[in-house]
C-alpha cells in the first residue's frame, strides 16, 4: 500500500502552487498596457478603454424671460417656477427653481414691500429670508425658504402664498432682495 501524504503537505503544496500562479500572472500583467487615472474611472460603457470618457456637458441655465423689464431686478416666472437675480448690467447672477404656494401673484412689476428675517409660514412651517412683494386673495405673497430646507406640500384645500426655495437660494435671494427699492417682475 502506497504511503499517504499528511494533510499539511497538501496544504503547503497548494499554497506554493497558488502563489506561483499569482506571481506569473502579475509578471504578465506588468508587461501589458497600463490604464491612466481617467480611464480607470467607471463609465457607462461595459468595455474598458484606454481613452478617458468625455466630460458631461453642463446645460446652460435658462435665459431671463423676454419682457421681464430692465435693470436690477428679481424675475419670477410662474410657468417655469423659476427665479432669476438680474444685476444692473442685465446679467443673471443666479437662477433656481422654486416651489410656489397655491395662490400665485398676478404678472406685473412689484417692489419688495417688507422683509422678515424669520417667521412662521401660513402652513405652520418655520421660514426665513422672507421678502414680501404682492398680495392676492387676502394673502401676502412672499419669497422664503423653510428653516430646515424642506418644501412640504400644502395641506389639501389650504391656500398658501409662500414661494419656497432651497435654503442656499433663499439666502442669496435675501442678500439680493434686501437692497433698497428692489423690484420683482412676475411673468407668465
Amino acid at each position: 500500500m502506497p504511503a499517504r501524504l499528511p494533510s499539511w503537505a497538501w496544504v503547503t503544496g497548494l499554497t506554493v502552487g497558488g502563489t506561483v500562479a499569482v506571481v506569473v500572472l502579475a509578471v504578465q500583467a506588468d508587461k501589458g498596457p497600463h490604464p491612466t487615472a481617467a480611464a480607470a474611472r467607471p463609465s457607462a460603457s461595459a468595455s474598458a478603454s484606454a481613452h478617458p470618457a468625455p466630460k458631461p456637458t453642463r446645460t446652460a441655465d435658462p435665459a431671463v424671460p423676454d419682457g421681464s423689464g430692465t435693470g436690477r431686478r428679481i424675475v419670477y416666472s410662474l410657468g417655469q417656477k423659476r427665479v432669476w437675480l438680474v444685476d444692473a448690467s442685465e446679467k443673471a447672477t443666479r437662477t433656481f427653481t422654486v416651489w410656489p404656494g397655491t395662490v400665485d401673484p398676478d404678472p406685473g412689476t412689484y417692489t419688495i414691500s417688507n422683509t422678515r428675517p424669520a417667521t412662521t409660514g401660513s402652513d405652520g412651517v418655520p421660514i426665513e429670508h422672507v421678502l414680501y412683494f404682492a398680495g392676492k386673495s387676502g394673502l401676502s405673497i412672499a419669497f422664503s425658504n423653510a428653516v430646515d430646507g424642506s418644501s412640504p406640500a400644502p395641506a389639501a384645500g389650504q391656500q398658501t402664498s409662500g414661494i419656497r426655495m432651497p435654503k442656499a437660494d433663499g439666502a442669496a435671494l435675501w442678500t439680493f432682495g434686501t437692497e433698497p427699492d428692489t423690484r420683482v417682475t412676475v411673468v407668465s
